[in-house]
């Protein structure tokens, strides 16, 4: 497949050539030329065995790559650069002969990158607030201007417009050069962080520091510019502003990047930081927020067997923690505070039974009793999901689904004084206009608790991303971004004239009882659905178990049971499949590819039981769910037999390179991007610091139920002995969450059992730490991805 297949050339006898011609008579030795015989193909590298014997649960196995993820071992380390070399070699000898179709694939990507120079303003207070980037410089610069200034302000389109030619004046305030944060941290600038002070006088924010392998955080003085000289604290995850900006509360980690201490610190004050609370049991973490008021500061403690939620008056952080809720086990749970009244939304137990989704308690602030009294807001309903919740003084919004459909709707506030629950609809929501196949809707910073104006993003796997911001006061609503991609291309084509007539048109639309857009607004959405297609299944897996498949393709291009596929997955943490327009996937869909999603158990599209029949001992479910969906695929010739590809990132790797181990003669490819293969040794003795989450999703090895579970989906553990695996493409880095050893062992240990053929290689890609803050080094990985598998294809 990735070699010039070697042809015999049948040589002709030489011999004498004559003519039947008597008046003709010619002898010749004539031999064809010779076609030079194609290269053979590269040899991969083979790892050194270094075999080491482990013992657990009175299970002995040995690891014969172990010696790959011993950091402090000088020699070996040594031994896995020279490792990784001859791998980078390798990869780049096998995919030699796709140079042009990459540069193909990066240009064509390199075109549809969105060149958007800024970020939409935020507006807080009498603020906007933005990020733009200049000419010639890697980072972004965070700026601000007055909204009094919004009309005759144009530098969020045009960065060389920080200036007011009309009225002479600079009207644009720098507050954060990150290029020049970048000098501070060795040339690499990644902010986790960051909190503007409710005044608007300082910025908090922890920029990671590479060579410590940790966030450090800075307080900048907005007016002068200048940095604080305090706080200057290292290991901090989380920040929140009390006493109206006059103060900094912040979370710091220990060792093991566990949260657990919480200081305050007085800016402007030489007194040393006040430590608040330290949670010494090795299993509690530490969390904070400030509720959108500033009215409090909320904190999250939760460990394996319980989640507790406390309360800091925001005005005197210094008078102690309030207990506010509790619960069993580890829950989602988030504090609001609004006109009086506390509001919950969580998704914890009730009455000691399992609930499915989130729900939304509430209590008056000023309530005596202990433990508080919480009551529920609205009458359970099985088919209306509330998938989040955002408050503003004015309104309380709800992200909801029923079933595949997606909804956002407003309620009046203050909501009905009488202590029952009450029917979503017997409030009078407003439902805000949607486009078609909404697959998620995340909730934007919304800072601003006085403003009517809510920002939503609406994702569709055939629609660029919509940045939309909603008047919840009158209904209005407008896309303040999205990528312009027919728009630009009717401009190419026909002119500026139809373009700016659609360009021109309102985006105020009254609110919509029903979920889509009537059809005479939907232009006003940048909506691809007229040219692809995208389709929804219910697979049936080996259970029963109904699992949704979304499937997307070009509707010009694709060929009935001829069409290769990439079958996404995911399934973990109770996270949600990507399933975002992604315009590098482009390239693909217009060569006929079909792309599919499969949101297998274990994630987060049905629930918490969705969640957790796919997780610790049930991760099983998972993988074979996703297989279910790759038959399903094949048989219903939505994808052509044998060329079927898979594709997951991070612990979607797990997903992918589990059913392979399963199935290998399944699947013609696949992509593991950064994967977690290696679920045994990681999870029993952990390298990079793994948190409680990561134990409940994967099981705890102490217990012998799981630690079996685990060896039996950890693909590092189960790859078949002398089977044809598919050529498989590994992504990995130096600088991920799971470290770079692990795909190299798995790499090594499949060339090492599987049968060996040139036309199946399993290529392991080191990519760059700087990748994910370089979108051309983004679109350079993605060619090469897209490159590989098109080669897999046609080989």
């Amino acid at each position: 497949m990735f070699r010039h297949l070697a042809t015999t050339i049948r040589r002709r006898s030489t011999g004498i050539l004559r003519h039947h011609n008597n008046h003709y008579h010619r002898s010749a030795r004539y031999k064809h030329p010779q076609t030079p015989n194609p290269p053979s193909p590269p040899k991969p590298p083979k790892a050194p065995q270094k075999p080491q014997t482990f013992t657990f649960h009175d299970v002995t196995w040995e690891d014969p790559y172990s010696w790959m993820s011993s950091l402090q071992d000088k020699v070996a380390m040594r031994h896995m650069d020279m490792y990784m070399e001859q791998e980078e070699k390798y990869t780049e000898a096998v995919m030699s002969d796709t140079e042009r179709l990459q540069t193909k694939l990066q240009s064509e990507m390199a075109s549809r990158l969105n060149f958007d120079l800024s970020t939409p303003p935020v507006r807080w207070g009498p603020w906007l607030y933005y990020r733009r980037v200049e000419e010639g410089k890697q980072y972004p610069v965070l700026c601000r201007r007055l909204a009094s200034l919004n009309e005759e302000f144009i530098s969020h389109k045009s960065p060389s417009s920080g200036f007011d030619f009309t009225s002479g004046k600079k009207i644009e305030q720098k507050l954060l050069d990150y290029n020049q944060e970048a000098e501070r941290f060795g040339g690499y600038a990644y902010e986790e962080l960051s909190e503007i002070s409710p005044d608007h006088k300082f910025l908090a924010y922890t920029m990671y520091d590479k060579d410590n392998d940790y966030f450090k955080l800075s307080v900048r003085n907005l007016n002068s510019g200048a940095l604080c000289s305090k706080p200057h604290a290292n290991r901090v995850s989380n920040l929140a502003w009390v006493k109206d900006g006059q103060a900094l509360l912040y979370v710091i980690t220990d060792e093991n990047k566990r949260p657990y201490r919480i200081y305050c610190s007085m800016i402007g004050s030489t007194d040393e930081d006040v430590l608040l609370l330290e949670e010494q049991d090795e299993n509690v973490y530490v969390n904070l927020r400030h509720t959108k008021d500033f009215h409090f500061v909320t904190v999250n403690t939760f460990s394996p067997t319980f989640s507790k939620v406390f309360l800091i008056n925001a005005a005197d952080p210094f008078s102690g923690m309030t207990l506010a809720w509790e619960s069993e086990g580890i829950v989602h749970c988030i504090l609001e505070h609004h006109q009086g009244c506390f509001y919950l939304f969580t998704d914890a137990a009730k009455n000691g039974q399992t609930i499915d989704h989130h729900y939304l308690l509430r209590s008056p602030a000023d309530s005596s009793s202990n433990p508080r009294i919480w009551e529920n807001v609205f009458i359970d309903d099985e088919n209306l999901v509330i998938e989040d919740v955002d408050f503003c003084k004015s309104h309380l919004v709800l992200i909801t689904r029923e079933g595949r459909n997606h909804r956002i709707c407003s309620v009046s506030l203050p909501l009905p004084d009488g202590k029952q629950a009450v029917h979503l609809r017997e409030l009078q929501p407003y439902f805000l206009p949607l486009p078609k196949h909404v697959c998620n809707i995340s909730p934007g910073p919304n800072y601003d608790y006085h403003s009517t104006t809510m920002r939503f993003t609406i994702s569709s796997p055939v629609m660029p991303d919509a940045v939309v911001d909603y008047d919840l006061s009158n209904g209005k609503w407008n896309i303040i971004q999205q990528q312009n991609m027919l728009h630009e291309r009717t401009r190419i084509l026909y002119g500026t004239a139809l373009s700016s007539a659609i360009a021109e048109k309102t985006t105020n639309v009254k609110f919509s009882s029903m979920n889509d857009v009537k059809s005479e607004d939907e232009n006003l959405w940048n909506d691809l659905s007229e040219f692809y297609a995208c389709e929804h299944h219910n697979v049936s897996s080996y259970d029963g178990a109904m699992v949704p498949l979304t499937v997307v393709y070009s509707c010009k291009n694709r060929k009935d049971n001829q069409s290769p596929g990439l079958l996404h997955g995911h399934g973990a943490y109770g996270e949600i499949l990507d399933k975002r327009w992604r315009s590098e996937l482009k390239s693909l869909l217009d060569r006929g590819w079909i792309i599919a999603y499969a949101d297998v158990r274990g994630g987060g599209c049905g629930g918490k039981k969705w969640h957790h029949d796919g997780r610790r001992t049930k991760k099983q479910n998972s993988i074979r769910d996703y297989i279910s969906c790759a038959k399903y695929l094949v048989e219903k010739e939505i994808v052509q037999e044998n060329k079927l590809a898979g594709w997951g990132y991070s612990v979607g790797g797990l997903l992918v390179a589990s059913a392979i181990n399963c199935c290998p003669d399944l699947f013609r490819a696949a992509v593991l991007k950064v994967p977690f293969l290696d679920a045994t040794n990681t999870l029993l003795y952990p390298i990079l610091p793994l948190t409680a989450a990561d134990y409940e999703e994967f099981g705890y090895p102490g217990d012998i139920d799981e630690f079996h579970a685990i060896r039996k989906f950890s693909p590092y553990d189960n790859i078949q002995k002398d089977a044809l695996y598919p050529t498989v493409l590994v992504s990995s880095s130096f600088n991920t969450r799971f470290g770079v050893w692990e795909a190299a062992k798995w790499v090594a240990r499949v060339r090492e059992q599987t049968i060996y053929d040139p036309k199946h290689p399993v290529l392991l890609n080191l990519m760059t730490d700087i990748v994910e803050e370089n979108r051309y080094l983004q679109c350079k990985e993605s060619a090469m991805e897209t490159a590989f598998l098109i080669k897999a294809m046609d080989s």
